[in-house]
Protein backbone atom coordinates (compact mmCIF):
# COMPACT_ATOMS: atom_id res chain seq x y z
CA UNK A 1 0.00 0.00 0.00
CA UNK A 2 3.06 2.44 1.14
CA UNK A 3 4.51 1.69 -2.45
CA UNK A 4 1.65 2.02 -4.38
CA UNK A 5 1.25 5.67 -2.25
CA UNK A 6 4.71 6.47 -3.35
CA UNK A 7 4.19 5.83 -6.92
CA UNK A 8 1.35 8.00 -6.94
CA UNK A 9 3.39 10.86 -5.86
CA UNK A 10 3.99 12.29 -9.68
CA UNK A 11 1.18 12.22 -10.36
CA UNK A 12 -0.07 13.61 -8.05
CA UNK A 13 1.99 16.89 -8.62
CA UNK A 14 0.42 16.48 -12.60
CA UNK A 15 -2.77 16.58 -11.04
CA UNK A 16 -2.53 19.42 -8.53
CA UNK A 17 -1.56 21.96 -11.71
CA UNK A 18 -4.27 20.75 -13.31
CA UNK A 19 -6.76 21.82 -10.68
CA UNK A 20 -4.97 24.87 -10.02
CA UNK A 21 -5.00 25.92 -13.25
CA UNK A 22 -8.74 25.04 -13.10
CA UNK A 23 -9.91 26.90 -10.11
CA UNK A 24 -7.32 29.75 -9.57
CA UNK A 25 -9.35 31.66 -12.24
CA UNK A 26 -12.48 31.32 -10.78
CA UNK A 27 -10.62 32.83 -7.69
CA UNK A 28 -9.71 35.47 -9.30
CA UNK A 29 -12.80 36.51 -11.28
CA UNK A 30 -14.52 36.43 -7.68
CA UNK A 31 -11.75 38.67 -5.93
CA UNK A 32 -11.70 41.17 -8.93
CA UNK A 33 -15.64 41.69 -8.12
CA UNK A 34 -15.30 41.60 -4.23
CA UNK A 35 -12.80 44.44 -4.39
CA UNK A 36 -14.47 46.71 -7.21
CA UNK A 37 -18.07 46.65 -7.59
CA UNK A 38 -19.62 43.39 -5.91
CA UNK A 39 -18.01 44.35 -1.66
CA UNK A 40 -19.04 41.48 0.35
CA UNK A 41 -18.52 40.48 4.08
CA UNK A 42 -14.83 39.33 5.25
CA UNK A 43 -16.47 36.43 6.91
CA UNK A 44 -18.31 35.20 3.52
CA UNK A 45 -14.73 35.99 1.37
CA UNK A 46 -12.39 33.52 3.73
CA UNK A 47 -15.25 30.97 4.00
CA UNK A 48 -14.98 31.06 0.24
CA UNK A 49 -11.24 31.53 0.54
CA UNK A 50 -10.73 28.23 2.30
CA UNK A 51 -13.80 26.44 0.26
CA UNK A 52 -11.23 26.84 -2.74
CA UNK A 53 -8.47 25.44 -1.12
CA UNK A 54 -10.43 22.26 -0.13
CA UNK A 55 -11.70 22.20 -3.92
CA UNK A 56 -8.40 22.22 -5.39
CA UNK A 57 -7.08 19.64 -3.19
CA UNK A 58 -10.05 17.71 -3.47
CA UNK A 59 -9.83 17.90 -7.32
CA UNK A 60 -6.48 16.67 -7.10
CA UNK A 61 -7.25 13.40 -5.32
CA UNK A 62 -10.61 12.62 -7.01
CA UNK A 63 -9.40 12.68 -10.31
CA UNK A 64 -6.23 10.67 -9.65
CA UNK A 65 -8.63 8.42 -7.53
CA UNK A 66 -11.29 7.59 -11.00
CA UNK A 67 -8.43 7.05 -13.49
CA UNK A 68 -6.71 4.70 -10.82
CA UNK A 69 -10.07 3.26 -9.35
CA UNK A 70 -13.96 3.88 -10.75
CA UNK A 71 -12.69 3.65 -14.39
CA UNK A 72 -11.01 0.30 -13.98
CA UNK A 73 -13.87 -0.87 -12.19
CA UNK A 74 -16.71 0.19 -14.43
CA UNK A 75 -14.36 -1.64 -17.79
CA UNK A 76 -14.33 -4.62 -15.87
CA UNK A 77 -18.04 -5.07 -14.68
CA UNK A 78 -19.23 -3.70 -18.33
CA UNK A 79 -17.04 -6.67 -19.46
CA UNK A 80 -18.22 -9.28 -17.42
CA UNK A 81 -21.56 -8.50 -17.98
CA UNK A 82 -21.73 -8.23 -21.58
CA UNK A 83 -19.04 -11.51 -21.72
CA UNK A 84 -22.69 -13.52 -19.97
CA UNK A 85 -24.39 -13.01 -23.28
CA UNK A 86 -27.26 -13.42 -20.69
CA UNK A 87 -30.39 -10.78 -21.68
CA UNK A 88 -32.12 -11.09 -18.43
CA UNK A 89 -28.25 -10.34 -16.31
CA UNK A 90 -28.05 -7.35 -18.54
CA UNK A 91 -31.13 -5.81 -17.67
CA UNK A 92 -31.11 -6.65 -14.25
CA UNK A 93 -27.88 -5.94 -13.75
CA UNK A 94 -28.01 -3.02 -15.49
CA UNK A 95 -31.40 -1.79 -13.43
CA UNK A 96 -29.04 -2.67 -10.50
CA UNK A 97 -25.85 -0.46 -11.17
CA UNK A 98 -27.94 2.38 -12.34
CA UNK A 99 -29.66 2.57 -9.66
CA UNK A 100 -27.37 2.07 -7.02
CA UNK A 101 -24.68 4.78 -8.91
CA UNK A 102 -27.72 7.44 -8.51
CA UNK A 103 -28.31 7.10 -4.85
CA UNK A 104 -24.86 7.75 -4.21
CA UNK A 105 -24.72 10.56 -6.30
CA UNK A 106 -23.45 14.07 -4.49
CA UNK A 107 -25.27 16.26 -6.75
CA UNK A 108 -28.85 14.77 -6.10
CA UNK A 109 -28.35 15.38 -2.56
CA UNK A 110 -27.63 18.82 -2.98
CA UNK A 111 -30.56 19.17 -5.40
CA UNK A 112 -33.25 17.33 -3.44
CA UNK A 113 -32.67 19.05 -0.65
CA UNK A 114 -33.47 22.11 -2.10
CA UNK A 115 -36.78 20.68 -3.83
CA UNK A 116 -39.95 22.05 -2.56
CA UNK A 117 -42.87 19.99 -2.10
CA UNK A 118 -41.14 16.94 -2.79
CA UNK A 119 -40.09 14.67 -0.10
CA UNK A 120 -36.38 14.59 -0.47
CA UNK A 121 -36.21 10.24 -0.53
CA UNK A 122 -38.84 10.61 -3.06
CA UNK A 123 -37.50 12.69 -5.39
CA UNK A 124 -34.10 10.46 -5.33
CA UNK A 125 -35.57 7.01 -5.39
CA UNK A 126 -37.66 8.92 -8.37
CA UNK A 127 -34.49 9.78 -10.15
CA UNK A 128 -32.76 6.78 -9.43
CA UNK A 129 -35.44 4.05 -11.02
CA UNK A 130 -35.14 6.71 -13.58
CA UNK A 131 -31.76 6.45 -14.54
CA UNK A 132 -31.87 2.32 -13.66
CA UNK A 133 -34.35 2.28 -16.67
CA UNK A 134 -32.87 4.41 -19.25
CA UNK A 135 -29.36 2.53 -18.28
CA UNK A 136 -30.93 -0.52 -19.51
CA UNK A 137 -31.99 0.64 -22.64
CA UNK A 138 -28.46 2.48 -23.23
CA UNK A 139 -26.38 -0.93 -22.83
CA UNK A 140 -29.45 -2.98 -25.10
CA UNK A 141 -28.55 0.22 -27.77
CA UNK A 142 -25.10 -0.26 -27.53
CA UNK A 143 -25.60 -4.78 -27.78
CA UNK A 144 -27.66 -4.30 -30.65
CA UNK A 145 -26.10 -1.41 -32.64
CA UNK A 146 -29.33 0.77 -32.36
CA UNK A 147 -28.13 4.41 -33.72
CA UNK A 148 -28.79 7.26 -30.60
CA UNK A 149 -30.01 9.66 -32.78
CA UNK A 150 -33.61 7.98 -33.45
CA UNK A 151 -33.67 7.44 -29.40
CA UNK A 152 -32.68 11.11 -28.66
CA UNK A 153 -35.60 12.06 -31.29
CA UNK A 154 -38.15 9.83 -29.64
CA UNK A 155 -37.14 10.65 -25.88
CA UNK A 156 -36.83 14.35 -25.71
CA UNK A 157 -40.09 14.20 -27.51
CA UNK A 158 -41.90 12.29 -24.61
CA UNK A 159 -40.05 14.86 -21.91
CA UNK A 160 -41.29 17.98 -24.21
CA UNK A 161 -45.14 16.70 -24.46
CA UNK A 162 -44.96 15.67 -21.01
CA UNK A 163 -43.39 18.98 -19.97
CA UNK A 164 -47.41 20.73 -21.30
CA UNK A 165 -48.98 18.62 -18.31
CA UNK A 166 -46.75 19.76 -15.45
CA UNK A 167 -47.37 22.98 -13.18
CA UNK A 168 -44.98 25.64 -14.50
CA UNK A 169 -43.10 25.79 -10.99
CA UNK A 170 -41.72 22.50 -11.61
CA UNK A 171 -40.53 22.37 -14.88
CA UNK A 172 -37.01 23.76 -14.45
CA UNK A 173 -36.64 21.54 -11.55
CA UNK A 174 -37.35 18.24 -13.75
CA UNK A 175 -34.61 19.24 -15.93
CA UNK A 176 -31.97 20.34 -13.45
CA UNK A 177 -32.40 16.68 -12.20
CA UNK A 178 -31.44 15.51 -15.54
CA UNK A 179 -28.15 17.33 -15.30
CA UNK A 180 -27.23 16.49 -11.48
CA UNK A 181 -27.57 12.52 -11.28
CA UNK A 182 -24.86 12.20 -14.10
CA UNK A 183 -21.96 14.00 -11.73
CA UNK A 184 -18.56 12.95 -10.12
CA UNK A 185 -19.91 9.53 -8.83
CA UNK A 186 -21.73 8.04 -11.89
CA UNK A 187 -19.84 9.72 -14.91
CA UNK A 188 -16.48 7.41 -14.30
CA UNK A 189 -18.27 4.71 -13.70
CA UNK A 190 -20.92 4.77 -16.42
CA UNK A 191 -18.50 5.78 -19.15
CA UNK A 192 -16.44 3.26 -18.08
CA UNK A 193 -19.01 0.67 -18.18
CA UNK A 194 -19.71 1.79 -21.98
CA UNK A 195 -15.62 0.89 -22.68
CA UNK A 196 -15.93 -2.24 -20.94
CA UNK A 197 -18.92 -3.49 -23.14
CA UNK A 198 -18.12 -1.84 -26.44
CA UNK A 199 -14.36 -4.11 -25.68
CA UNK A 200 -16.06 -7.13 -25.70
CA UNK A 201 -17.64 -6.10 -29.82
CA UNK A 202 -14.99 -6.63 -32.13
CA UNK A 203 -17.02 -4.22 -35.21
CA UNK A 204 -15.87 -0.71 -36.23
CA UNK A 205 -18.40 1.07 -34.40
CA UNK A 206 -17.73 0.00 -31.25
CA UNK A 207 -15.95 2.92 -29.86
CA UNK A 208 -18.15 5.45 -31.04
CA UNK A 209 -20.91 3.23 -29.14
CA UNK A 210 -19.28 3.41 -26.04
CA UNK A 211 -20.11 7.05 -25.71
CA UNK A 212 -24.12 7.90 -25.34
CA UNK A 213 -24.74 6.07 -21.80
CA UNK A 214 -24.50 9.56 -19.86
CA UNK A 215 -26.68 11.03 -22.38
CA UNK A 216 -29.34 8.46 -21.93
CA UNK A 217 -29.23 8.05 -18.13
CA UNK A 218 -29.33 11.70 -18.57
CA UNK A 219 -33.12 11.64 -19.30
CA UNK A 220 -34.63 9.25 -17.51
CA UNK A 221 -34.42 11.45 -14.87
CA UNK A 222 -36.15 14.51 -16.34
CA UNK A 223 -39.00 11.99 -17.16
CA UNK A 224 -39.31 10.55 -13.35
CA UNK A 225 -39.38 14.17 -11.92
CA UNK A 226 -41.70 15.43 -14.20
CA UNK A 227 -44.16 12.29 -13.52
CA UNK A 228 -43.65 13.66 -9.98
CA UNK A 229 -44.31 17.22 -11.23
CA UNK A 230 -48.13 15.77 -11.87
CA UNK A 231 -48.56 14.18 -8.19
CA UNK A 232 -46.87 17.10 -5.86
CA UNK A 233 -47.71 21.04 -5.97
CA UNK A 234 -44.71 22.72 -5.76
CA UNK A 235 -47.12 25.88 -3.98
CA UNK A 236 -47.20 23.40 -0.99
CA UNK A 237 -43.15 24.05 -0.33
CA UNK A 238 -41.12 26.96 0.17
CA UNK A 239 -37.55 27.31 -1.58
CA UNK A 240 -35.07 27.63 1.32
CA UNK A 241 -31.62 29.98 0.79
CA UNK A 242 -28.02 29.18 2.43
CA UNK A 243 -27.47 30.49 5.49
CA UNK A 244 -24.86 32.99 4.98
CA UNK A 245 -22.04 32.91 7.63
CA UNK A 246 -21.26 35.11 10.30
CA UNK A 247 -17.69 34.44 11.47
CA UNK A 248 -15.43 36.66 14.22
CA UNK A 249 -11.92 35.01 13.76
CA UNK A 250 -10.11 32.12 12.20
CA UNK A 251 -11.05 29.34 14.72
CA UNK A 252 -14.69 29.87 14.02
CA UNK A 253 -14.28 29.78 10.40
CA UNK A 254 -12.09 26.58 10.69
CA UNK A 255 -15.32 25.16 13.37
CA UNK A 256 -17.42 26.08 10.23
CA UNK A 257 -16.09 23.86 7.62
CA UNK A 258 -15.10 21.13 10.32
CA UNK A 259 -19.23 20.92 11.46
CA UNK A 260 -19.71 19.73 7.38
CA UNK A 261 -16.60 17.49 8.03
CA UNK A 262 -18.42 14.59 9.50
CA UNK A 263 -21.49 15.14 7.33
CA UNK A 264 -20.00 15.11 3.82
CA UNK A 265 -17.65 11.90 4.98
CA UNK A 266 -20.49 9.81 6.07
CA UNK A 267 -22.10 10.72 2.28
CA UNK A 268 -19.78 9.43 0.53
CA UNK A 269 -19.02 6.52 2.45
CA UNK A 270 -22.45 5.59 1.65
CA UNK A 271 -21.78 6.45 -2.08
CA UNK A 272 -18.72 4.64 -2.61
CA UNK A 273 -20.09 1.13 -0.48
CA UNK A 274 -22.81 0.27 -2.95
CA UNK A 275 -20.52 0.67 -5.92
CA UNK A 276 -17.30 -0.91 -3.86
CA UNK A 277 -19.83 -4.02 -2.64
CA UNK A 278 -20.78 -4.76 -6.50
CA UNK A 279 -17.25 -4.79 -7.33
CA UNK A 280 -16.14 -6.86 -4.86
CA UNK A 281 -19.35 -9.73 -5.88
CA UNK A 282 -18.12 -9.11 -9.48
CA UNK A 283 -14.29 -10.10 -8.46
CA UNK A 284 -15.61 -13.10 -6.10
CA UNK A 285 -17.79 -14.57 -9.20
CA UNK A 286 -16.33 -13.47 -12.46
CA UNK A 287 -13.17 -11.35 -12.46
CA UNK A 288 -10.32 -12.43 -10.50
CA UNK A 289 -8.08 -9.78 -10.58
CA UNK A 290 -4.50 -10.23 -9.02
CA UNK A 291 -3.88 -8.72 -5.73
CA UNK A 292 -1.43 -6.22 -7.12
CA UNK A 293 -4.95 -4.79 -9.09
CA UNK A 294 -7.18 -5.04 -6.36
CA UNK A 295 -4.40 -2.75 -4.37
CA UNK A 296 -4.11 -0.59 -6.84
CA UNK A 297 -7.99 -0.10 -7.23
CA UNK A 298 -8.19 -0.15 -3.22
CA UNK A 299 -5.60 3.26 -3.13
CA UNK A 300 -7.58 4.79 -6.05
CA UNK A 301 -10.96 4.47 -3.58
CA UNK A 302 -8.72 6.32 -0.97
CA UNK A 303 -8.17 9.04 -3.04
CA UNK A 304 -11.17 9.41 -4.65
CA UNK A 305 -12.89 9.39 -1.19
CA UNK A 306 -10.89 11.98 -0.15
CA UNK A 307 -11.09 14.47 -2.77
CA UNK A 308 -14.45 14.09 -2.80
CA UNK A 309 -14.80 14.45 0.91
CA UNK A 310 -12.87 17.87 0.47
CA UNK A 311 -14.53 18.61 -2.30
CA UNK A 312 -17.89 19.04 -1.60
CA UNK A 313 -17.01 20.53 1.77
CA UNK A 314 -15.33 23.32 0.00
CA UNK A 315 -18.10 24.00 -2.26
CA UNK A 316 -21.22 23.39 -0.28
CA UNK A 317 -19.79 24.82 3.01
CA UNK A 318 -17.30 27.62 1.02
CA UNK A 319 -18.33 28.33 -2.23
CA UNK A 320 -22.72 27.85 -2.13
CA UNK A 321 -22.91 30.84 0.23
CA UNK A 322 -20.25 33.17 -1.62
CA UNK A 323 -22.11 32.57 -4.78
CA UNK A 324 -25.80 33.27 -3.21
CA UNK A 325 -24.03 36.65 -1.93
CA UNK A 326 -22.22 37.55 -4.89
CA UNK A 327 -25.77 37.39 -6.97
CA UNK A 328 -27.71 39.25 -4.80
CA UNK A 329 -25.29 42.30 -4.74
CA UNK A 330 -24.64 42.60 -8.11
CA UNK A 331 -28.05 42.19 -9.36
CA UNK A 332 -28.84 44.65 -6.83
CA UNK A 333 -26.70 47.50 -8.49
CA UNK A 334 -28.22 50.14 -10.64
CA UNK A 335 -26.89 48.25 -13.68
CA UNK A 336 -27.98 44.42 -12.50
CA UNK A 337 -27.76 43.36 -16.35
CA UNK A 338 -23.74 43.15 -15.56
CA UNK A 339 -24.53 39.42 -14.31
CA UNK A 340 -24.84 38.27 -17.50
CA UNK A 341 -21.68 38.72 -18.51
CA UNK A 342 -20.17 38.02 -15.10
CA UNK A 343 -21.73 34.70 -14.80
CA UNK A 344 -20.64 34.15 -18.62
CA UNK A 345 -17.17 34.51 -17.19
CA UNK A 346 -17.75 32.50 -14.27
CA UNK A 347 -19.28 30.43 -16.34
CA UNK A 348 -16.52 29.68 -18.62
CA UNK A 349 -13.65 28.62 -16.30
CA UNK A 350 -15.91 26.87 -13.82
CA UNK A 351 -16.69 23.79 -16.01
CA UNK A 352 -12.75 23.12 -16.31
CA UNK A 353 -13.22 22.41 -12.24
CA UNK A 354 -16.17 19.84 -12.57
CA UNK A 355 -14.36 16.82 -11.66
CA UNK A 356 -16.05 14.18 -13.94
CA UNK A 357 -15.52 16.61 -16.92
CA UNK A 358 -11.26 15.17 -16.75
CA UNK A 359 -13.11 12.18 -16.84
CA UNK A 360 -14.98 12.36 -20.11
CA UNK A 361 -12.16 14.17 -21.73
CA UNK A 362 -9.39 11.75 -21.32
CA UNK A 363 -11.68 9.21 -22.38
CA UNK A 364 -12.45 11.18 -25.70
CA UNK A 365 -9.00 11.58 -26.77
CA UNK A 366 -7.93 8.12 -25.57
CA UNK A 367 -10.98 6.48 -27.60
CA UNK A 368 -10.38 8.87 -30.58
CA UNK A 369 -7.11 8.28 -30.55
CA UNK A 370 -5.97 11.95 -30.31
CA UNK A 371 -8.41 12.93 -33.46
CA UNK A 372 -10.74 14.79 -30.49
CA UNK A 373 -7.94 16.21 -28.66
CA UNK A 374 -8.93 16.94 -24.84
CA UNK A 375 -8.06 21.04 -25.16
CA UNK A 376 -10.32 20.94 -27.85
CA UNK A 377 -12.96 19.31 -25.40
CA UNK A 378 -12.30 21.74 -23.01
CA UNK A 379 -12.57 25.06 -25.15
CA UNK A 380 -15.45 23.42 -26.82
CA UNK A 381 -17.36 22.60 -23.23
CA UNK A 382 -16.19 25.86 -21.69
CA UNK A 383 -17.80 28.17 -24.72
CA UNK A 384 -20.88 26.14 -24.43
CA UNK A 385 -21.43 26.53 -20.62
CA UNK A 386 -20.55 30.85 -21.12
CA UNK A 387 -23.54 31.02 -23.42
CA UNK A 388 -25.30 28.88 -21.36
CA UNK A 389 -25.15 30.77 -18.33
CA UNK A 390 -25.18 33.99 -19.75
CA UNK A 391 -28.92 32.67 -21.01
CA UNK A 392 -30.08 31.71 -17.66
CA UNK A 393 -29.18 34.75 -15.89
CA UNK A 394 -30.84 36.71 -19.07
CA UNK A 395 -33.66 34.30 -17.66
CA UNK A 396 -33.39 35.32 -14.09
CA UNK A 397 -33.96 39.09 -14.50
CA UNK A 398 -36.86 38.54 -17.79
CA UNK A 399 -38.59 35.25 -16.10
CA UNK A 400 -39.17 33.94 -19.67
CA UNK A 401 -40.14 30.31 -19.61
CA UNK A 402 -37.41 27.61 -19.33
CA UNK A 403 -38.89 26.11 -22.44
CA UNK A 404 -38.56 28.98 -24.84
CA UNK A 405 -34.39 27.90 -24.23
CA UNK A 406 -34.91 24.51 -24.11
CA UNK A 407 -37.25 23.53 -26.92
CA UNK A 408 -35.23 25.42 -29.60
CA UNK A 409 -32.13 24.23 -27.93
CA UNK A 410 -32.58 20.42 -28.16
CA UNK A 411 -34.04 21.15 -31.49
CA UNK A 412 -30.80 22.17 -33.07
CA UNK A 413 -28.91 19.83 -30.98
CA UNK A 414 -31.06 16.60 -32.71
CA UNK A 415 -31.25 18.05 -36.11
CA UNK A 416 -27.15 18.55 -35.93
CA UNK A 417 -27.27 14.41 -34.80
CA UNK A 418 -28.12 14.01 -38.55
CA UNK A 419 -24.90 15.76 -39.90
CA UNK A 420 -21.78 15.05 -37.50
CA UNK A 421 -20.31 11.96 -37.56
CA UNK A 422 -22.05 9.83 -35.03
CA UNK A 423 -19.25 9.22 -32.28
CA UNK A 424 -19.58 13.51 -31.70
CA UNK A 425 -23.27 12.80 -31.00
CA UNK A 426 -22.62 10.76 -28.40
CA UNK A 427 -20.26 12.86 -26.82
CA UNK A 428 -21.91 16.01 -26.85
CA UNK A 429 -24.96 14.15 -25.44
CA UNK A 430 -22.70 12.87 -22.77
CA UNK A 431 -20.79 15.93 -22.24
CA UNK A 432 -24.25 18.01 -21.16
CA UNK A 433 -24.28 15.36 -18.45
CA UNK A 434 -21.00 15.81 -17.28
CA UNK A 435 -20.56 19.63 -17.61
CA UNK A 436 -23.55 20.25 -15.05
CA UNK A 437 -21.81 18.98 -11.90
CA UNK A 438 -21.23 19.87 -8.39
CA UNK A 439 -19.80 23.32 -9.20
CA UNK A 440 -22.91 24.20 -10.99
CA UNK A 441 -24.99 23.21 -8.46
CA UNK A 442 -22.98 24.80 -5.36
CA UNK A 443 -21.73 27.96 -6.89
CA UNK A 444 -23.67 28.67 -10.21
CA UNK A 445 -27.42 27.90 -8.88
CA UNK A 446 -27.02 29.56 -5.54
CA UNK A 447 -25.81 32.97 -7.93
CA UNK A 448 -28.88 32.97 -9.90
CA UNK A 449 -31.11 32.28 -6.82
CA UNK A 450 -29.44 35.10 -5.20
CA UNK A 451 -29.71 37.37 -8.41
CA UNK A 452 -33.68 36.35 -8.99
CA UNK A 453 -33.89 37.16 -5.10
CA UNK A 454 -32.49 40.76 -5.95
CA UNK A 455 -34.47 41.47 -8.63
CA UNK A 456 -38.26 40.32 -7.19
CA UNK A 457 -38.36 37.06 -9.47
CA UNK A 458 -40.15 33.36 -8.60
CA UNK A 459 -36.58 31.76 -7.69
CA UNK A 460 -38.59 28.33 -7.99
CA UNK A 461 -39.48 29.20 -11.62
CA UNK A 462 -36.79 31.72 -12.67
CA UNK A 463 -33.43 30.56 -10.91
CA UNK A 464 -33.99 26.91 -10.89
CA UNK A 465 -33.04 25.91 -14.61
CA UNK A 466 -29.11 26.84 -14.25
CA UNK A 467 -28.01 23.29 -14.02
CA UNK A 468 -30.20 22.52 -17.13
CA UNK A 469 -29.16 25.30 -19.52
CA UNK A 470 -25.35 24.20 -18.66
CA UNK A 471 -26.60 20.70 -19.41
CA UNK A 472 -27.93 21.66 -22.99
CA UNK A 473 -25.24 24.41 -24.08
CA UNK A 474 -22.24 21.16 -24.97
CA UNK A 475 -25.01 19.62 -26.93
CA UNK A 476 -24.64 21.98 -29.82
CA UNK A 477 -21.38 23.09 -28.93
CA UNK A 478 -19.44 19.67 -29.19
CA UNK A 479 -21.37 18.84 -32.29
CA UNK A 480 -20.19 22.28 -33.95
CA UNK A 481 -16.48 21.20 -33.35
CA UNK A 482 -17.84 17.69 -35.13
CA UNK A 483 -19.04 19.63 -38.07
CA UNK A 484 -15.25 21.86 -37.91
CA UNK A 485 -13.30 18.04 -37.36
CA UNK A 486 -16.08 16.72 -40.51
CA UNK A 487 -14.95 19.77 -42.77
CA UNK A 488 -10.99 19.39 -42.10
CA UNK A 489 -11.53 15.88 -43.10
CA UNK A 490 -13.30 16.41 -46.35
CA UNK A 491 -10.90 18.94 -47.40
CA UNK A 492 -7.60 16.86 -46.59
CA UNK A 493 -9.12 14.23 -48.38
CA UNK A 494 -9.61 16.52 -51.48
CA UNK A 495 -5.97 17.85 -51.29
CA UNK A 496 -5.18 14.17 -50.94
CA UNK A 497 -6.40 13.00 -54.32
CA UNK A 498 -5.66 16.04 -56.12
CA UNK A 499 -2.08 15.56 -55.11
CA UNK A 500 -2.46 12.01 -56.21
CA UNK A 501 -2.45 12.40 -60.05
CA UNK A 502 0.63 14.64 -60.24
CA UNK A 503 2.65 11.91 -58.29
CA UNK A 504 1.83 9.23 -60.74
CA UNK A 505 3.87 10.99 -63.31
CA UNK A 506 6.93 11.00 -61.66
CA UNK A 507 9.24 7.66 -61.89
CA UNK A 508 10.58 6.36 -58.37
CA UNK A 509 13.93 8.57 -58.45
CA UNK A 510 11.96 11.77 -58.77
CA UNK A 511 9.41 10.81 -56.09
CA UNK A 512 12.35 9.91 -53.16
CA UNK A 513 14.03 13.21 -54.12
CA UNK A 514 10.70 15.23 -52.98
Amino acid sequence: MVAQVRGSLPKLKEKLLEALKAVLPIVGIVLALCFSVAPISGSILLCFLLGAAMIIVGVMFFTLGAEASMTPMGERVGAAVTRSRSLPVIIGMGFLLGFLITISEPDLQVLAGQVPAVPNMTLILSVAAGVGVFLVLALLRMLLGVPLAPMLVFFYAAVFALALFVPPDFLAVAFDSGGVTTGPMTVPFIMALGVGISAIRSDRRAAADSFGLVSLCSVGPILAVLVLGMIFRPEDGAYTPPVLPEIADSVELWALFRSGLPTYMKEIAVSLLPITALFGMFQAVALKLSPRTLKKIGVGLVYTYVGLVLFLTGANVGFMPAGNYLGQVMAGLPWRWIVVPVGMAIGYFIVKAEPAVYVLNKQVEEITDGAISSAAMGAALSLGVAASIGLAMARVLTGISILWFLIPGYAIAIALSFFVPKIFTAIAFDSGGVASGPMTAAFLLPFAQGACAAVGGNIVTDAFGVVAMVAMTPLIAIQVLGLVYQLRQKSAAKVHRAAAPAFDDLDDDAIIEL
